[in-house]
């Protein structure tokens, strides 16, 4: 017979197993960088791989090894920002916001990109849907605003900068070509 206690020893051993992965999945599948810029890399529809590629984004992991990071993470008694979940959860999709990975279909190493931002795209990533904004918005695409970019722009960050949604825009933005 099962009992209170016997249910919340198999709730632990669940947890042990699975851990904060199972409980982070997010509703929608995750596919990496390479398969958005298939589409997303032609100057004609507004080259935004290339535009990401020159970003601080593209670079966020690369970050991490750098002399500065490190020695924040040390006084912060991280032993390697390029390991932390701490660090990684703003310096890689493949965290998703999270200290714990969520994906395996991102390298880590990818830093933040498109899906940090847009959200996991196996869903919306057909041509056929993403003709369709309204369709690829019930697809999981996600429209970033002031919200997105807060999850990582702001005081828990080491190095936060006072974060103005509307001029940091202007850095990353990169919108499909008017039609």
């Amino acid at each position: 017979m099962i009992n209170k206690n016997n249910i919340l020893i198999l709730i632990g051993i669940f947890l042990l197993c699975f851990g904060s992965k199972a409980l982070a999945q997010t509703p929608h599948d995750f596919v990496g960088v390479k398969k958005c810029s298939l589409c997303h890399k032609k100057d004609d529809g507004g080259n935004q791989y290339g535009k990401w590629m020159e970003s601080k984004h593209s670079k966020a992991f690369e970050t991490l090894g750098t002399d500065a990071a490190k020695k924040t993470a040390k006084e912060r008694g991280i032993d390697d920002p390029q390991t932390s979940g701490q660090c990684l959860k703003c310096h890689s999709t493949a965290y998703h916001f999270t200290e714990s990975i969520v994906t395996d279909a991102i390298p880590v190493e990818e830093g933040i990109s498109c899906e940090s931002c847009h959200g996991a795209g196996k869903d919306y990533m057909k041509k056929s849907i993403m003709e369709n904004r309204d369709d690829a918005i019930a697809n999981g695409l996600v429209i970033p605003d002031e919200k997105a970019c807060v999850q990582c722009h702001n005081p828990e960050s080491p190095q936060y900068q006072e974060f103005h949604f509307s001029e940091f825009w202007e850095k990353i933005k990169h919108p499909l070509p008017e039609k």
